[in-house]
């Protein structure tokens, strides 16, 4: 039943928009749907991380220590800013890569969603506060935190592979040249502002 519970929470916040949809559909807009899903798996990859790391007592650390939470917010903030400055850029040169031209590897995306996942401090916040919520009573708290990471890893998995097929389906609207460069510039803006929105804030 905790199961069940905590994957509907989960459904909640993976529908909430943030840095990872941003990501995962800026990739998908630009090289299709095996750059979108490449993008979902690096950042699935960093969510099993800060579960593992809620599992073993890392996450509590980075939430205890202010300066590893303020490292990482800084990486952060740079990683973000860095991403939205190349969809700027990309909006200047010209059209992204159309659907069917050949994309130079999927490594870039996969890398693209890791470090978005784990440069946020506040993914390890999350993780140490959300997870910990769902363990029933009795239960071996380790097994049951790493049970719980591999549901969200699911959960997270299902609807990003939903919002990959939505953009994919629209991009005979969303692929004119003209749309497409106005998206990059519009995610470029959104990416810088969340980096600038990390860097400043406070826990």
């Amino acid at each position: 039943m905790y199961l069940l519970a905590f994957a509907g929470a989960c459904v909640l916040v993976a529908m909430a928009p943030g840095v990872s949809t941003a990501v995962i559909m800026r990739q998908t807009l630009r090289a299709g749907r095996g750059s979108g899903l490449a993008a979902t798996l690096g950042n699935e990859t960093g969510i099993l991380l800060w579960g593992l790391g809620a599992a073993s007592g890392l996450s509590a650390l980075v939430v205890a220590s202010q300066l590893a939470y303020d490292a990482m917010r800084v990486v952060g903030a740079v990683v973000l800013v860095v991403m939205g400055a190349q969809a700027l850029w990309q909006a200047r040169k010209g059209s992204p890569p159309a659907e069917g031209e050949v994309v130079p590897g999927l490594r870039g995306p996969y890398l693209a969603g890791l470090g978005t996942c784990l440069a946020n401090p506040k993914a390890a916040v999350f993780a140490m506060s959300f997870l910990p919520q769902f363990v029933p009573a009795g239960q071996n708290v380790p097994i049951t935190l790493v049970t719980l990471a591999l549901v969200w890893v699911l959960v997270d998995l299902l609807w990003y592979t939903l919002v990959i097929w939505t953009v994919a389906r629209a991009k005979a609207w969303l692929g004119r040249p003209a749309v497409r460069r106005r998206l990059e510039q519009v995610s470029g803006v959104v990416l810088i502002g969340l980096g600038v929105r990390l860097a400043v804030e406070s826990r």
